[in-house]
């Protein structure tokens, strides 16, 4: 390890200070323990010294000189000695990527196997879980742009709705680059961070091209667009649901044409880099090293300069002084007395399992190692923090303690996590109530939007299901539809097969159907056209 001494200097200098001390204690320890020092007052010198009698000692190590080391590297320690400028780890995982899948009806062509959207799905699962404590975004279009799911950290409620996309969830025709790239932009707004945009599309509308150059260059948030080419250049011939090639009115195949040219020029146009599908990781790298680079560039001018501490590494000289330090005999009278008042001035924490851990560790400081390994039951259990402690018991599925920690607080992140413990406990009225609180405190925040939305629409769904459903004995064994006996207090589906209801899809706030996405998308594509002239 090379040491620049030219920017070696101390993060927190005043702790210098205790280099004073630790150089006094044993000038002043030696002239005290020297023969005669009280007696030069009352005896002249040169008397003084034929009178002394010096014991011959051996020399040896004494406690004032361990405590003076101990002083002497502690100081050093705890200054943080630094030379290297270093960026945290989290840093470049905290680029927030928004991903648009293009959902025209193209995307089926069997080109890239076993579909071009299938290939794009299997991609973004793999980015997902790369990307796993990031923030990510879904988009989907074709003729008009939707958002699936706002950024997020979560990578199992991302690849839930990923699982969902399918061709047949939007009935406008065309690749509206434009109006995606427009709802990422307020999603940044809404995030106010940079971000990364990448479209994963087989072509492009190029009569979008100056609109959608202004629109970058006005943009209010660093945006950088990436663009993924996705098919052949031969193109591919489009299939079904099961695989089977769609045939046209005359019987003849139907071929999904791959428009690279109209790519390119989308690239040129907008100055973003253009990339293809590939069948290793190569197209991930290369997604993660732009939005890192992007991020980093973007955020360099506003971040604060971090330096990497080297002084933990002189924590490792202190563990054998201190082992050096216990010996028989050995005491400095004042030092019990100072760390037995430390000691009791201090708040005694919360008896905890382990008395190493207690020793070393805060009862938050044990919940967030706990958490960070995923261990949330013990996390909930070792935190005293409200808002951690809600948020471990709601990934711990402990949703009644969740309700109980996130009511002591009065945040929009609270009321967020409030309306999600209640939507999994099924009270919807009071998840819609903890939603709307959360909006009133933080209008922007999308994720309450989005599930005050969700929750709405599966509250009516399941009222729906509720008024037609058969008034059924709950202590009466049921059948399933091959005759087999059903749980008692479980509905079961006798009517053969049919679309999930509501009911049974909210045993997971996570879960988003195709149905329901379908549903969503024409509503809002509905919504968003203009009424009809009246004509007299």
């Amino acid at each position: 390890m090379e040491i620049d001494l030219n920017a070696l200097h101390f993060i927190r200098p005043l702790w210098l200070w205790l280099l004073l001390p630790a150089l006094w204690l044993p000038w002043f320890w030696r002239r005290q323990r020297q023969a005669g020092h009280n007696l030069r007052t009352s005896i002249a010198p040169h008397l003084l010294k034929h009178l002394l009698i010096y014991p011959q000692e051996r020399p040896q190590l004494r406690p004032v000189y361990l405590l003076s080391a101990l002083l002497l590297v502690g100081a050093l320690a705890a200054a943080g000695p630094t030379w290297q400028q270093d960026r945290p780890p989290f840093v470049q995982d905290q680029a927030v990527l928004m991903l648009a899948v293009d959902l025209s009806p193209s995307m089926d062509a069997s080109d890239v196997p076993p579909t071009r959207l299938q290939a794009v799905k299997h991609k973004l699962q793999e980015l997902i879980q790369r990307r796993a404590g990031a923030r990510t975004g879904l988009l989907v279009y074709a003729g008009s742009a939707h958002l699936v799911l706002p950024p997020t950290d979560d990578p199992e409620l991302l690849d839930s709705f990923v699982q969902a996309l399918a061709t047949d969830l939007l009935d406008s025709p065309g690749k509206n680059a434009l109006a995606v790239t427009e709802r990422a932009i307020r999603l940044l707004q809404a995030e106010q961070a940079p971000g990364t945009l990448v479209l994963f599309s087989d072509g492009a509308d190029t009569q979008q091209l100056p609109a959608l150059r202004q629109l970058l260059s006005d943009s209010p948030v660093d945006l950088q667009l990436l663009i993924l080419a996705v098919g052949n250049q031969t193109g591919g011939l489009l299939s079904d649901q099961n695989g089977a090639p769609r045939l046209d009115r005359a019987g003849k195949p139907l071929l999904a044409e791959f428009d690279q040219e109209a790519l390119e020029q989308l690239a040129k146009a907008t100055d973003a880099p253009i990339g293809s599908l590939t069948l290793n990781a190569d197209d991930l790298d290369w997604i993660q090293l732009h939005a890192q680079q992007h991020f980093a560039a973007a955020s360099a001018g506003n971040a604060e300069v971090h330096w990497r501490d080297a002084g933990y590494w002189l924590c490792w000289l202190l563990l054998p002084l201190a082992w050096l330090s216990i010996r028989r005999g050995w005491s400095i009278s004042w030092l019990p007395a100072l760390l037995l008042a430390v000691g009791l001035g201090a708040q005694a924490p919360n008896a905890q399992a382990g008395v190493l851990a207690d020793a070393f560790m805060t009862a938050d400081q044990q919940g967030r190692w706990a958490f960070e390994r995923q261990q949330y039951p013990a996390a909930a259990a070792h935190f005293n923090d409200p808002y951690w402690k809600g948020l471990a018991a709601y990934k711990a599925a402990e949703f009644n303690l969740a309700l109980a920690s996130f009511a002591k607080l009065d945040s929009a992140a609270a009321y967020f996590y409030l309306g999600n413990s209640h939507a999994r406990l099924h009270h919807y009225p009071q998840a819609l109530s903890a939603y709307a609180e959360a909006l009133r405190l933080q209008p922007a925040l999308a994720q309450a939007q989005f599930n005050q939305a969700l929750v709405t629409e599966l509250q009516r769904q399941f009222e729906a299901d509720q008024q037609v459903a058969p008034e059924d004995d709950p202590d009466q064994e049921q059948l399933d539809d091959q005759g087999k006996p059903g749980d008692k207090g479980e509905k079961v589906m006798l009517n053969g097969p049919k679309e999930v209801s509501a009911e049974l899809w909210l045993r997971n706030l996570n879960t988003s159907p195709a149905g329901f996405l379908k549903q969503k998308f024409r509503l809002q594509q509905a919504a968003s056209q203009p009424a009809p002239a009246v004509t007299p």
